[in-house]
């Protein structure tokens, strides 16, 4: 564990993560946390804050290039360690070291360019009638301390250095990560990453901090921990919900921004279907088996048309998925949650059209699709329950009003997808503001899997996708979680933040006086 800088070894019950291939346990073995160890780890963030948060955007930045440099320089670890915890494929976990010092040197841009503060100026006006203005200046200052809990599925770019720990740190927030039980060892490498970087950027000793839990007690006190100012979290919505409720009973309540359940809807209109089912039906079994389901952005069900060309898509789709070979999930506890999804998607009525091999492994799990007419799937909500796997259900539709009905019928996800012709176009504009009002990102002849980190994105959506709609887990934007606005009268400007001092004196863009300015661009050689 790191607690305040130091590197310990916890004190707790010893914790083991486990080889989803063959059930075997790793080692090393990691000592949990006592409760004076979390408390310890809470009150050496919340001892850094002042510090932190003073530190100047530049410094902060080059702290999270330097993790992103020693993330980088331990890939060949991280790869090593992660396929073995996760059972995951090496380029994918290469991809997951380069995205994770990517969206960290993404944020470091974040600071350098400076409009994430939104620093606003109302000059005094002393003449105004009939009330003179005061001078009112605003900017957004960090939340403080904050707790991110580590992600089953993505032990790197969700994890101990993920999007959450990014953003919280850019924002200028110390941070105490729980490592994920599943990659004790990869949280490992990470943390001993973070820990170098803060000593050679000259960050204070609590800026990061990395627990190792033993069972939901050990999450629900870092929640709990009064020091602790905000909470992210990617995992289930039962999770999710728990930590939401352990942060709103105490004395103080704080936000948790929680990533938790999403089907994904995927509407495949009459023209794309004309066009090109077979190969709609055949992208349709990639998107859904890709990672063995393992994606909070997997396509759990896909509307149509009841017609002739739908069969062709699920003809194809059908095909596919028998000759899918199946994947190992994260752990057998996944794989076993998995299966009983399935079942409970026969026990409501849902027609299983193909299922898939499963590999002969501890977590070994096969795909399998469904198929249920609109009416059922709107009267057994058990049929609209997140299956976290590659399971995934055909709804034929009478005609677009009954396929709005079933939309309307969903809770908030995290994605929407529309598949259409040019001849699509009117019924492609009806829906788009019922996706708005249903998903945190509309996709259109695309597919939901894959998240590009970048500033437009939203990873994110209305409650159960997420605990807080307004924000997003990926992309520049995540930042805005871990920040709070504070407004500045009449403060004489030698005691004002040096951001707000000098108006005049562009270094950052700035709403002044109701108008955006930006500062000129640095000429080359300056």
């Amino acid at each position: 564990m790191v607690i305040g800088g130091a590197i310990i070894s916890g004190s707790g019950p010893v914790q083991h993560s486990v080889d989803p291939r063959t059930g075997e346990r790793l080692g090393p073995g990691y000592g949990a946390a006592s409760p004076d160890e979390s408390s310890a780890a809470c009150a050496a963030a919340a001892g850094a804050a002042t510090a932190y948060r003073n530190t100047p955007p530049h410094e902060r930045a080059r702290f999270l290039e330097v993790i992103a440099e020693e993330i980088d320089a331990r890939a060949e670890a991280l790869i090593a360690r992660a396929t073995r915890e996760t059972a995951l494929p090496n380029p994918r976990i290469s991809g997951e070291v380069s995205r994770t010092s990517n969206q960290l040197r993404l944020f470091a841009a974040e600071l350098r360019e400076g409009s994430y503060e939104q620093l606003r100026v109302d000059p005094a006006q002393r003449d105004r009638m009939p009330q003179p203005r005061s001078d009112i200046r605003q900017r957004r200052i960090p939340v403080g301390p904050v707790a991110v809990f580590g992600a089953s599925n993505f032990p790197l770019a969700f994890s101990t250095a993920g999007g959450d720990t990014a953003s919280a740190l850019a924002a200028g927030c110390p941070v105490v990560v729980k490592a994920h039980p599943a990659h004790l060892g990869t949280a490992e490498i990470v943390g001993r990453a973070i820990a170098a970087a803060a000593r050679a950027t000259g960050m204070p000793d609590g800026v990061f901090s990395q627990v190792v839990g033993a069972g939901n007690e050990s999450g629900a006190r870092l929640v709990a921990d009064p020091r602790i100012r905000a909470v992210g979290f990617t995992g289930s919505r039962g999770g999710g919900l728990a930590l939401q409720r352990i942060a709103q009973e105490r004395d103080i309540p704080i936000p948790v921004y929680a990533e938790m359940s999403s089907i994904n809807p995927v509407i495949v209109l009459p023209g794309a279907l004309a066009e090109r089912a077979g190969q709609l039906g055949r992208d349709y079994a990639a998107s859904l088996t890709l990672g063995a389901g393992q994606f909070c952005t997997n396509p759990g069900i896909i509307l149509g048309i009841d017609s002739a060309e739908l069969n062709v898509l699920t003809d194809a789709a059908t095909d596919a998925i028998t000759e899918d070979a199946g994947g190992t999930m994260l752990s057998t506890s996944i794989a076993d949650t998995y299966r009983r999804g399935v079942q409970r998607l026969r026990d409501h009525g849902a027609r299983e059209l193909a299922a898939g091999a499963a590999p002969d492994t501890a977590a070994g799990a096969s795909a399998h699709l469904f198929t249920v007419g609109a009416s059922e799937f709107v009267a057994q909500p058990a049929l609209r329950d997140e299956v976290f796997g590659a399971a995934s259900i055909v709804v034929r539709c009478s005609g677009i009003a009954e396929l709005t009905s079933v939309l309307s019928a969903l809770e908030g996800q995290l994605t929407a997808t529309i598949h259409a012709a040019p001849a699509d176009g009117a019924d492609v504009a009806a829906l788009l503001p019922v996706l708005e009002d249903l998903a945190g990102r509309i996709i259109v002849n695309g597919w939901p899997t894959g998240v590009e980190v970048g500033h437009a994105m939203v990873h994110g959506g209305p409650f159960p996708a997420t605990t807080d709609g307004r924000s997003t887990s990926v992309g520049s934007a995540a930042i805005e979680r871990f920040l709070r606005p504070v407004a500045y009268q009449d403060i004489p400007p030698e005691l004002l933040p040096r951001e707000l001092a000098h108006a005049e004196t562009v270094t950052a863009p700035l709403r002044l006086d109701g108008r955006m300015v930006v500062p000129e661009p640095e000429q080359e050689g300056l």
